[in-house]
């Protein structure tokens, strides 16, 4: 059956498309009852921060704009100032604002005034080493440019920017840059790889980076090894764990050294009208990592960064499942996405779960990936109570939803580029290191233009487990593939896709295909391989079109 893509259906996802950006625009700051509609699971109203009515400017204490003034000490007095009455706002008015790392403290609000800029100070010995976690695993890092722990009632508003300088952090991708950009960059200093393909910061890096697994050396210990690599030790930007009502309301982040706001271990968080951006090229440049966090809202802001964008974790391995922290109770509503390896993703790092999770009315504007679920073998954590609707997604590079338990620290367009694919893979025993990924709907999607529409890959020993997806509309070159699946429900599908074999199904069990509809005209609109599959039912419109491999059990398939 030929799908017709029509002048009104495309109409349709623009109004969708630019509805979603201006409700953004429009929402207004207050918490509303609108926040909380329709979610699926019992959540109590998040508490927001309660700032006492005291306030100070960082002029009063000695600030200087410009830019070329250190004005660490000025915040860090206007803070103990009014953390002295118990509490306050700190104001920073319009100007340029140097400074080395601000230290938070409870019940305090930074107001950074319309045209206000804070600038990080480029300079590294500003910010010492200290015990953190990062990509999950428990290491030594530079301090953040805005850090916190142990605190209670903290705030961000105001329009003004937060800038990390995360120029003279990050490592460069020559293939990221054009010509002129990368040939400026190397004449800046740092040294290049042998290959000279990639630029780093120091020799000091450059060898740092030979040991790491994902930005982290598990192989060092002391802080005295740590030190004899600082330079690679770069920090997220915010920095607030182990923490109680916390709010970001207005302000933007930018140019962050690595991740840009990392929340760990908070209860009652929100995160509204707030802008984050990074460089698209800026290596590990997140915008958004919510972890081990608990009663979260994240509504009405806008992400364009260098990895992915809203990102939900719970800790890596080891160091995650001992830590033994869900995040849970995650709202995310009302946001747009304009680059970004993933729009929406939990993991890879989970080990310790994700449940409890609402996510709808989102737009993706060129994200590698739209909705992305990653982990591997070793992580453990289960994930699930996932509930996603109304996301609407345009000219996405890769795959538009994607469930990959092969996650192996690359981009999934670095993957595709270099060939990776769906595989075959064998199994291995079920333990505590096992992932499991399961009970989530997805509904009320679409798809503007995509490598592939919906990849969905489990591991053998342990599939990937009721996961239903409704309601979707896409156009792609690739359609459908399930691999090592059970419980799998597709529904309502309408399906414009170039390559002629739509479905590409590998020891699928338990699994319905319904009302689906797609303009290919090949006879191998389905195929099914495997020995493992059983129980698959199709329509009976793909009759025609279906061709059943030879691995499959007799009987498995049913019209």
């Amino acid at each position: 059956m030929k799908l017709k893509l029509t002048k009104l259906l495309f109409f349709t996802s623009v109004v969708a498309l630019t509805s979603c950006s201006e409700t953004v625009l429009a929402q207004s700051k207050k918490n509303t009852s609108d926040s909380y509609s329709g979610i699926e699971f019992k959540m109590n109203k998040i508490n927001e921060p309660k700032i006492p009515n005291n306030t100070v400017s960082i002029v009063d204490f000695g600030a200087v704009n410009g830019g070329t003034t250190l004005c660490t000490k000025a915040f860090a007095d206007a803070i103990d100032a009014v953390s002295k009455k118990g509490g306050g706002k700190v104001i920073i008015p319009p100007g340029i604002w140097l400074t080395g790392p601000i230290i938070l403290k409870s019940k305090i609000e930074l107001h950074a005034q319309r045209g206000a800029l804070i600038k990080f100070s480029p300079n590294k010995d500003l910010y010492p080493l200290v015990e953190t976690s990062f990509e999950g695993l428990d290491t030594w890092r530079c301090i953040s440019p805005i850090y916190g722990k142990n605190l209670e009632d903290v705030a961000f508003t105001g329009n003004g920017v937060w800038d990390g300088s995360g120029e003279v952090w990050r490592m460069v991708k020559k293939g990221k840059l054009t010509e002129g950009q990368w040939k400026d960059l190397v004449a800046s200093g740092g040294v290049l790889n042998d290959k000279k393909v990639s630029w780093y910061p120091s020799q000091q890096y450059k060898d740092a980076i030979e040991g790491a697994d994902q930005n982290v050396r598990p192989d060092l210990k002391t802080k005295e090894e740590f030190e004899k690599i600082r330079d690679f030790l770069r920090p997220v930007m915010v920095s607030i764990q182990n923490s109680k009502r916390v709010l970001f309301d207005g302000p933007v982040f930018q140019n962050s050294p690595a991740w840009n706001i990392h929340p760990l271990m908070i209860e009652d968080l929100i995160i509204r009208n707030t802008t984050v951006r990074n460089p698209w090229y800026s290596q590990n440049g997140d915008g958004l990592d919510v972890e081990s966090c608990k009663n979260v809202l994240v509504e009405n802001s806008s992400f364009d960064v260098g990895d992915d964008a809203i990102c939900v974790k719970s800790g890596k391995d080891k160091d995650g499942r001992d830590r033994g922290i869900p995040c849970e109770n995650v709202i995310i509503k009302n946001n747009v996405v304009y680059h970004g390896h993933g729009g929406v993703t939990v993991g890879s790092e989970m080990s310790g779960g994700v449940k409890n999770m609402h996510v709808s009315n989102c737009s993706f504007m060129g994200t590698d990936v739209g909705l992305r679920f990653k982990s591997t073998r070793g992580r453990g954590g289960v994930v699930e109570n996932i509930y996603i609707s109304d996301i609407y997604m345009i000219n996405i590079p890769s795959q538009a939803v994607s469930f990959d338990l092969y996650y192996g620290g690359k981009s999934i367009a670095e993957k595709l580029a270099e060939g990776g694919d769906a595989v075959a893979q064998a199994s291995v025993p079920v333990d505590e290191k096992t992932p499991q990924f399961k009970n989530i709907v997805i509904k009320n999607v679409f798809i503007d233009g995509a490598q592939q529409a919906v990849f969905l890959q489990g591991l053998p020993e342990m599939n990937l487990e009721n996961i239903q997806i409704s309601n979707l509309t896409g156009k792609a070159e690739k359609g459908v593939s399930i691999i090592d699946a059970k419980g799998i429900k597709l529904e309502n599908f309408k399906l414009d896709i170039k390559e002629p074999n739509v479905f590409q199904i590998y020891n699928g069990k338990n699994m319905v295909l319904k009302n689906i509809e797609f303009n290919s005209t090949s006879a191998k609109a389905v195929t099914i391989d495997g020995n493992a599959s059983e129980n698959i039912q199709l329509p009976s419109n793909l009759k025609p079109k279906t061709e059943i491999g030879k691995a499959v059990k007799k009987g498995a398939v049913k019209m």
